[in-house]
């Protein structure tokens, strides 16, 4: 993928440039080692498969996802869904809204709104309000397409949970940072808070704690 910025190389270089500036970053990194790079497609799938994912478990979402692509066949694109009813749709396991986040997506793609082959070529704020423009897909899912599909180098996704733990315990904080908190502490490692933001997940699963 060109100009994926996110690749091991790059994370290590990265990170081993913030712990020179950073203890607490060398400290994690002794610790945890380098944490491992993240790359997704860039696809009208991957945005389906976040759609299909929220709030089930990844065993329930992985099925639910696999009838669709025995339905509509692996290299899918927004007019697979055209002649596919919502009946359908609800049978494979999809519920009222998803189905509704899924017409938006198709929807959104067909009109332009949301361009995926522009996305590696717009900013990181274009980008996002490209891909927010989804029903059902937030600051989140964006923040995730960018990291892992489009290896941004200064992305820094407050929203998640687990970032949020795992930058608390990097810094040493007592209690859990709140959002506002990460996003003024990520302030100390531009511009390369993705890969922090990948430290903070790995430190996450497996720092002892």
């Amino acid at each position: 993928m060109k100009n994926f910025q996110l690749r091991n190389s790059h994370i290590r270089e990265q990170l081993t440039e913030l712990a020179a500036k950073d203890a607490q970053v060398k400290a994690a990194l002794d610790t945890v080692g380098f944490p491992p790079e993240r790359v997704r497609d860039q696809s009208f799938a991957i945005f389906l498969r976040v759609i299909v994912g929220q709030q089930l478990s990844v065993k329930a979402a992985a099925s639910i996802y696999g009838r669709i692509e025995d339905l509509v066949g692996a290299d899918m694109g927004p007019s697979a869904f055209d002649d596919v009813d919502d009946d359908t749709l609800r049978g494979l396991g999809l519920s009222k809204q998803k189905i509704a986040y899924t017409r938006s997506l198709c929807e959104t793609v067909c009109n332009g709104t949301l361009n995926i082959e522009k996305l590696p070529h717009q900013s990181d704020e274009d980008a996002i309000a490209s891909i927010i423009a989804v029903k059902g897909l937030g600051v989140w899912s964006a923040h995730m397409y960018l990291l892992s599909s489009l290896g941004r180098p200064d992305i820094w996704p407050v929203g998640d949970l687990a970032v949020r733990v795992g930058v608390g315990r990097i810094i040493e904080l007592e209690e859990r940072p709140t959002e506002k908190e990460t996003q003024e502490i990520g302030e100390r490692w531009r511009p390369y808070r993705s890969a922090m933001a990948l430290l903070a997940w790995h430190y996450y699963s497996n720092a002892p704690f």
